[in-house]
């Protein structure tokens, strides 16, 4: 299994990047977010992977952080969903997008991707709505974008994810928090999810506040 790819980014197509590992090309297929987020030829990359594997096609998958790719797994799971619609939905939305949605059952917003329909994202909120507060839990540790680890790649392999990755480590902290106080997985994760819709660039302590605020008896 291909985990990691870290070379030369040597050409960008409408969907895909041939990254040059050491004279090898390898063609990795990308979501827009993800395309828009490149460097220029002949820069350094890194991308963590998934190889799909069919029986007329082997062909990998790529993304800036392990939380995109842990997103695209989940999405693969839900009937009707295959690798082209899973990186459809997350170069939308992106994953912390996708957390929100499925959250707090937005199927408009997973229809907005390109080529899914309402059924198809219907379906994606309701199957995968009790696996958001895990997902999303864990993007504070997994939110950290691929980087090289030698050579030319190591000075300037990059994607540009910083803010992804900041909102996803306060939506996490907002979890532990809440979960801490006792309320639970599913009450957190929706109310965390609406707080951060709310509010984008909010840090932990907002988000807690908000989330809160959410949660509070009514009357």
């Amino acid at each position: 299994m291909i985990g990691r790819v870290a070379g030369v980014l040597d050409h960008i197509g409408p969907d895909h990047l041939l990254i040059d590992v050491r004279g090898v090309g390898y063609i990795v297929h990308v979501s827009d977010r993800t395309l828009a987020a490149m460097p220029s030829v002949g820069e350094a990359v890194a991308l963590y992977t998934d190889l799909i594997v069919r029986e007329d096609l082997l062909q990998l998958i790529g993304f800036p952080t392990l939380v995109e790719k842990e997103w695209h797994r989940l999405l693969m799971t839900v009937q009707g969903v295959g690798a082209k619609a899973a990186l459809a939905i997350l170069g939308t939305l992106g994953p912390e997008g996708l957390a929100r949605a499925v959250a707090i059952g937005d199927a408009a917003a997973i229809k907005a991707a390109p080529g899914v329909g309402p059924k198809i994202a219907q379906r994606v909120a309701l199957e995968l709505k009790a696996k958001a507060p895990a997902a999303m839990a864990l993007g504070g540790a997994l939110a950290a974008p691929a980087r090289a680890t030698s050579g030319r790649a190591a000075k300037s392999a990059k994607v540009d994810v910083g803010a992804d990755a900041a909102r996803a480590i306060h939506t996490a902290e907002a979890l532990s928090a809440l979960a801490n106080l006792g309320y639970s997985a599913s009450d957190a994760a929706q109310a965390v999810a609406t707080a951060a819709a709310e509010a984008p660039d909010a840090e932990t302590s907002v988000l807690i506040r908000a989330a809160l605020k959410l949660m509070a008896p009514k009357g």
